[in-house]
This record gives structure tokens, sequence and C-alpha cells, in this order.
């Protein structure tokens, strides 16, 4: 087995000297132009609260849900990476900017790691992994006869009159399947997705611009295609539908999944996102939780919808996310790492027939479901760049392994 050198692991946020001291000096404190570039978002993806507004996602008094312990040793599974070496699991964390990192088996916890001061107690920002979260949540207002899957969207939100999003159904938008020009290019400062940034308050106003609300940047967007032609990736599509539940519900996206979701599920900790100036929460991506809250709600879907003895969300919305897949409108580059993929109510579907499907962030945040073979695998990181297309595909390729393992 090939090792790269030690000294090519990664350091801690502590290592490299970020917010320590009394005060920190100010070349190690995180600003808006980098807080979640390298090296700054290893310490600031487990720090959110310190840096953002953000509105709880409470979990109540209830009783938590207690996960089950059997510890086994996987650090010594070995698999193929993309750069064509073989590595081991534990190899694999340290390399892959590992903060956190737990594998359910049977809904047993055999492996919990945690790695870069992260604890249990600890909330790790999700990025996209909210995504998911918000499309779970989705199909328990639809099951509650609140949101018709076929409604133009402009039926529930009629500001979206004359935009991109005017004639794109509730369903096509949660498939990101609509026609709406949005480009997420991450950093170039005129992208729309830079723009969302600064909407939410993730990057600084230019001088001479007026800040925007999230929603003000949706109003914007114009329609470059015809809505269900195929699928492209587009962050905004989730804020868009996030603010449909909202109005449906007549209720704040955090107090909705908390009532609906987090409440029930038995989580330990509150949940949060982060917010923008009109209080509205960034769906896409500012959701944090801790590791363990986060295994529970990918086993609340491995379950199909079940927590214990509750049905908290609908079997069929969860079988859905799979058996209502369409690859044929998941292209290049979206199936270099599921060549048979699709996308579906925000979740990656990596193996429709296995039943094996991801929830996905920048910056290596992940939740890995594999119905068939009972097991939900999660890994938060705080990796040097937005996109890693090594990472992503050996993170895959690590799971698979455990998974066989097992």
């Amino acid at each position: 087995m090939q090792r790269r050198s030690q000294s090519l692991n990664p350091k801690t946020a502590r290592d490299i000297g970020i917010m320590q001291g009394f005060p920190p000096p100010p070349e190690k404190r995180p600003t808006l132009e980098n807080w979640d570039l390298a090296p700054f978002n290893r310490w600031s993806f487990q720090n959110m609260r310190s840096l953002f507004p953000t509105v709880d996602v409470r979990a109540g008094r209830g009783s938590v849900q207690a996960l089950e312990s059997a510890a086994r040793d996987l650090s010594g599974i070995e698999f193929p990476t993309f750069d064509e070496r073989r590595l081991s699991v534990g190899d694999w964390l340290s390399e892959s900017y590992t903060d956190g990192f737990l594998v359910l088996k049977g809904g047993t916890v055999v492996t919990e790691t945690y790695a870069n001061d992260f604890h249990p107690e600890a909330a790790h920002l999700g990025q996209s992994v909210s995504k998911s979260v918000v499309g779970i949540l989705a199909g328990v207002l639809h099951s509650e006869g609140l949101l018709d899957l076929a409604a133009p969207l402009e039926d529930i939100i009629p500001e979206l009159i004359g935009t991109g999003y005017e004639g794109c159904t509730v369903d096509q938008a949660l498939d990101m399947l609509s026609g709406a020009r949005f480009s997420e290019d991450y950093g170039l400062p005129d992208s729309d997705m830079t723009r969302v940034d600064v909407a939410s308050g993730w990057r600084p106003v230019r001088d001479g611009e007026i800040k925007p609300t999230i929603r003000d940047v949706i109003l914007t967007l114009p329609e470059e295609r015809p809505h269900g032609l195929s699928f492209s990736y587009r962050s905004i599509e989730t804020d868009v539908i996030a603010w449909g539940l909202e109005r449906v519900s007549g209720t704040d996206l955090a107090t909705l999944l908390s009532d609906r979701i987090w409440r029930k599920l038995g989580c330990e900790r509150d949940g949060f996102f982060t917010v923008d100036d009109a209080g509205t929460a960034l769906a896409d991506g500012g959701f944090s939780a801790t590791l363990r809250d986060y295994a529970r709600f990918g086993k609340m879907v491995l379950d199909g919808g079940r927590a214990g003895d509750q049905q908290i969300v609908p079997a069929d919305w969860i079988d859905g996310i799979c058996s209502g897949a369409d690859p044929s409108k998941f292209g290049a580059p979206y199936d270099q790492l599921s060549p048979q993929g699709a996308y579906r109510r925000f979740w990656w579907v990596h193996d429709a027939e296995r039943g094996v499907f991801m929830a996905r962030g920048v910056f290596g945040q992940m939740i890995f479901v594999d119905r068939s073979a009972d097991v939900v695998i999660v890994k938060l990181s705080s990796w040097p760049d937005y996109l890693i297309p090594s990472f992503s595909w050996d993170a895959v390729a690590a799971s698979e392994a455990i998974i066989k393992a097992l």
C-alpha cells in the first residue's frame, strides 16, 4: 500500500494558530473574504455562530434517540483511489481534511471519529447537505396536503411571475430541472452564486452596491431554456422551494424543520441556519448540526422515514428518491461520479436499483445512504477548496469499501 508522507497530512486549525490567543492576531482571524477558504475553514465550519446571525432548529426536550455502539476498527480497510493508489480508510480520513466521521450499520454505530478539535457537542456546517434536509421536509408538507408537486411555483409565490421560475412546477424545482439561469460559480465576483453569498451575509457587499436579500436575488433570475429538459445543479432552487414551503405553511423554515422533523428525531442538540438581513434562512447551504444528529437524520431516511415507532416522513417520499430518478436527464459532468446516477428531491442518486443515494456539500460534507446494506455514513470535512473531484471520488470509493467489509 502506498502512503503519502505524514508531512502532507493537513494541519488542524489549532496547529495553524487560527483564532488562538487572547485576542488572536488579525492575520489569524477569519473575515468575510476568507472564512470558508483554506486554512480558515478548518475553524469556521465548526464556529458559524461566531461569524453569522443564525436561527435555531430546536430539538425540543423529548427523549434523545439512543445510538447503540459496537465499535469496530475500520481504519485498515483498503480501496482504490482516484489517482490509482491503494489507500486505507485510516489514511484517507487523515489526508482528506476530516473533522467528523461516523458509520451506522443496522442502527448501531460501528465507527465514530472526531478530528481538528471537533467534538460531539459541536455543530458543523453542512453546506449543501442542507438541500437534502429541505427536500425531506418538502415530503412532509406534501403528505399533509399543503404542497402540490404539480403546481406552478407562481401559484404559490406570485412574485415569481415574470421571472425565470414562472411556469416551473414544484416537482421540477425539487429535481433542479428548471430553465432558470443560475451560474453556480464559486468565488467569482459576478456569478449568481456569489450574489447569493453576498445576500446571505457570507460575502462582503462591494462599494457602491446595495445589499440584497436571498429572495431579491431569486427575482432577478431570467429563464434561459424550457423547464424540465435536463438536470443542472443550481443552489438557488432550494431557496425557491424553501420560500414555497414557508408560503404554504405560514411558518418559517427553521420552525417547520423543528416541528416536522428535528424534534421527532430525538436529536441531542439544536441545529441552526444562518439567516440574511430579512431573517430568511439560507436553505441551500446554511444548516449546521452535530455529527450524531446528522447520523440520526440519515438513519431516519435509511429506515423509510421512520424514527423509532414514529413515521416522520412518508415512506413513499423516501422510496421516490430512487424510484423516481431519471438518469436520462443527468449528464456530464455530473455522471462522472455516478455513471448511472440521477438527482431527485435534492439528493444525489448513486445506484437507484440498490437504493444508494447521497447528500453532498462543497468542502467535503456527505451523508451516504445504502438502503440495501442498511448503512449510513456521515463525513464532515474542511477541504481546502470548494470542489475537489478526486476527493469526491475517493469518498464514494471508501464508503463502498466500508460497506462491503461490513
